[in-house]
């Protein structure tokens, strides 16, 4: 039996927060990264980077403490930013771009959740 082969890929996703606090903030962190882990099939060890961007609204906590909290990811390497401002776009918006190595020929799972599925309709996650 061969192993499958591994490859470099990308994941994306986002979210909403109902405020900046906080609570609201790391619990909708949790939602959005538990959601891509699972429908990804996705460990710890297999991911290289994660990036997360909020809006210039969100500041009560840093996103990449949350996902450091994930089996597995303590050692990951994560980086917080702040999303560049652009008229009209969505607020309280939480957005993360996710390196890791998975196999082929795996389809890619994207998350969009909560009001972040406007952002990419044709990849949202109705839950």
């Amino acid at each position: 039996m061969t192993e499958p082969t591994l490859a470099l890929r990308a994941l994306r996703g986002a979210t909403t927060v109902a405020a900046n606090t906080p609570a609201a903030i790391a619990e909708a962190v949790r939602e959005l990264m538990e959601t891509l882990v699972n429908r990804n099939r996705l460990g710890g060890e297999q991911v290289l980077t994660a990036i997360f961007s909020v809006t210039a609204d969100l500041d009560a906590l840093f996103p990449a403490s949350v996902a450091r909290q994930l089996p597995g990811w303590g050692a990951v390497a994560l980086l917080d930013c702040q999303q560049m401002a652009v008229v009209g776009d969505l607020p309280r918006c939480i957005r993360v771009l996710v390196q890791a190595w998975l196999p082929l020929p795996q389809e890619l799972c994207h998350t969009y959740l909560r009001e972040a599925q406007r952002l990419r309709p044709d990849r949202s996650s109705h839950n």
